[in-house]
């Protein structure tokens, strides 16, 4: 017992200073910045960066600017922007990574080299990753002119200047898009919960949607964010973006599946053989399904690179290109460009809570299935 307690008491005196100093400088800053998002700061340019700035306490005000404002359609289209980005920035450092995988896993020649090479350009930072695919996504060189290299004419594509977008909705329409993309989802977890015998879950799940949908065919249709129809979509400016960063980091998701499909004992493979399963099947069957989890892993760490992406945008289309522009690079402009810090600060909890949506489900499902190991 003493010895147990001795040990207990190291393990407090070790761990205190790490917990104080995540306390302030992690949460502690967080909640700060949470206040000064529902302050003044900054509205007033005389109180900016006063010695000690008039601030008033104005609540939601910020927020409602952000999403209702006549002068923030800038941010709204990056909310859009940042969602497109993700989308693709994720099924497309998937797709590559799985394709590389399963290649590498086939043992070919120089298999060392080639892992090598596909590693490579997760060691660059974003920056250098930005200056380079800058360079060769410019209008009148690069990837513009290789058609010249099999007598085509060159190619006219605005990669990071276009202002062409597809995909284009009214922003007026985001509380019934957002209500019926979260029933869809609640209506996939009913299901499931009802496949797994459920019952509590489904009837909430169910539930819940139910309402969803009945508030979206109901309210949804009279609510307007805007006085005039504010459209927004996906910009084509943002495809140079999309390849840049895939080419980055399809070398982490080519590494962390080729670990899962090394992990994978022969013996299900031999078995699966001796079922009748052909290549197709063993895929479809057993080598995938087993890779779901790295899957998950993956979408995660990649999504939250996603939503806060800030300096591959900033070194490849500059801070004051709009229609690449993503919101944390407006936090950064909004901020330390234009002091308006509660603004800013407001765009950076949004970020915040996007991000949450992300991470925190993952990490209880993690808690949940520890402690069932336990």
């Amino acid at each position: 017992m003493k010895g147990l307690s001795k040990d207990r008491l190291w393990s407090i005196a070790v761990l205190t200073p790490s917990i104080i100093l995540i306390a302030v400088f992690v949460y502690g800053f967080i909640a700060r910045s949470v206040y000064v998002s529902m302050t003044d700061w900054g509205n007033d340019p005389a109180q900016a960066l006063a010695l000690n700035p008039i601030i008033r306490f104005t609540g939601f005000a910020n927020y409602q600017d952000l999403f209702t404002g006549f002068l923030q359609g800038r941010f709204r289209q990056e909310l859009v922007s940042t969602i497109f980005f993700t989308l693709f920035f994720i099924l497309g450092c998937l797709g590559l990574g799985l394709g590389l995988a399963l290649i590498l896993d086939r043992n070919p020649r120089g298999e060392g080299l080639w892992r090598t090479i596909f590693l490579f350009p997760m060691s660059l930072s974003f920056i250098v990753t930005g200056t380079i695919w800058r360079w060769m996504l410019q209008p009148q060189g690069g990837l513009n002119q290789a058609p010249t290299l099999f007598g085509a004419q060159p190619s006219t594509f605005a990669w990071l200047s276009s202002t062409d977008a597809i995909w284009k909705f009214d922003w007026n329409k985001l509380p019934l898009l957002t209500a019926s993309v979260v029933g869809l989802v609640l209506v996939v977890m009913a299901v499931r919960a009802a496949r797994s015998g459920d019952r509590t879950r489904t009837l909430v799940a169910g539930g819940c949607a139910a309402l969803l949908f009945l508030w979206a065919l109901i309210i949804g249709p009279n609510i307007k964010m805007l006085p005039a129809p504010e459209l927004h979509g996906f910009n084509f400016a943002l495809i140079g973006i999309i390849i840049a960063a895939v080419w980055q980091m399809s070398g982490y998701t080519m590494a962390l599946y080729l670990a899962g499909l090394r992990g994978i004992p022969e013996e299900l493979r031999e078995a699966a053989k001796v079922d009748g399963a052909n290549d197709i099947g063993m895929y479809q069957h057993v080598i995938f399904p087993l890779l779901a989890p790295i899957t998950l892993s993956a979408m995660i760490v990649l999504g939250h690179i996603s939503l806060k992406i800030f300096d591959l945008v900033y070194a490849m289309a500059g801070p004051d290109n709009i229609n690449t522009s993503v919101p944390a690079l407006n936090m950064y402009l909004t901020s330390f460009r234009q002091n308006q810090f509660a603004l800013g600060a407001a765009i950076g909890t949004i970020l915040l809570i996007l991000v949450a949506f992300v991470i925190v489900p993952y990490l209880s499902s993690q808690f949940r299935t520890e402690e069932g190991h336990a």
